[in-house]
């Protein structure tokens, strides 16, 4: 199952619903129903708004470990992402924070989840959580044990972290491609809520040739139109809730606005239309 074949249109949008704590991190709240309350919630919102699929992340139960997580995260997830599964109908993912691919993997797989996002899926980048090394040889070989036909896509140069030493942007695409075999990556601006500057997004959409590249933080309605003539879709979270407020909930109209400046820069054959206010996102 191929990058269209999953989201049946192109160029699509996804949203992210942020799992309030989970249980066993540091502010988790006591119950479990609170937090699938309000992620069937979110994901509804979301799919009234016209997203074209939706990944689960465990946002809230930061600080974060650079390996694997709790159990406990694990059950949780799984549990949330299938009731999800029985709301909407659209695609859903799994990211499991900081970078537990692994746990990511299984949850997907079981429940039938369509893709993953993996921070770092090659090289070292050095995080707030410590020093995280990508693990694809693991991961690749975990997909085909289990037989998975879950997709992979795999931030490169991930926010919130700076690779050890100073690789370019080209050859780090290439790599975690061609090398690390993911099926498409995601770019993203240095932290949550910043974009990739427009020529980083052309200089990874070329290194990638035929495999999507995913905006991964930082579009807004004001300059998704921008962003996207150099990138295949995008994932958005901080600008379709309330005010922009990260800690706040999903806002519908918010999301209806950005979907309808996402659709309106792309035609009906997919290609991107030029954007009539065009000038370069800042680096």
């Amino acid at each position: 199952m191929d990058f269209e074949q999953i989201f049946k249109t192109p160029n699509p949008i996804i949203g992210v619903v942020h799992l309030l704590p989970l249980p066993s991190s540091p502010r988790w709240g006591g119950s479990l129903k609170a937090v699938i309350d309000r992620a069937e919630r979110e994901a509804a919102a979301l799919a009234a708004g016209g997203v074209d699929g939706i990944i689960v992340e465990n946002f809230f139960d930061a600080p974060f470990t650079n390996s694997r997580v709790d159990p406990a995260v694990v059950s949780a997830m799984t549990s949330i992402v299938e009731r999800l599964r029985g709301i909407v109908t659209i695609p859903i993912g799994v990211n499991v924070l900081r970078n537990d691919a692994h746990s990511s993997l299984a949850i997907a797989t079981c429940v039938g989840a369509k893709f993953i996002r993996v921070n770092v899926l090659t090289g070292v980048m050095v995080t707030d959580q410590g020093i995280i090394e990508g693990r694809a040889h693991d991961l690749m070989r975990y997909r085909r044990e289990l037989g998975s036909d879950v997709k992979i896509f795999a931030d490169v140069l991930v926010k919130h972290a700076q690779p050890l030493g100073t690789p370019s942007l080209t050859l780090t695409v290439r790599e975690t491609l061609e090398r690390g075999l993911a099926d498409g990556v995601i770019l993203s601006g240095m932290a949550t809520g910043m974009p990739p500057s427009l020529e980083d997004l052309e200089l990874a959409k070329h290194a990638a040739r035929n495999k999507p590249v995913l905006i991964g933080s930082g579009a807004t309605w004001e300059n998704i139109s921008e962003l996207m003539q150099a990138a295949d879709g995008a994932i958005v979270s901080s600008s379709l809730k309330r005010h922009g407020n990260i800690e706040a909930p999903i806002d519908p109209i918010r999301v209806g606005q950005f979907v309808d400046a996402a659709h309106s820069s792309v035609d009906r054959d997919g290609a991107i239309a030029p954007s009539p206010s065009y000038k370069k996102v800042p680096s």
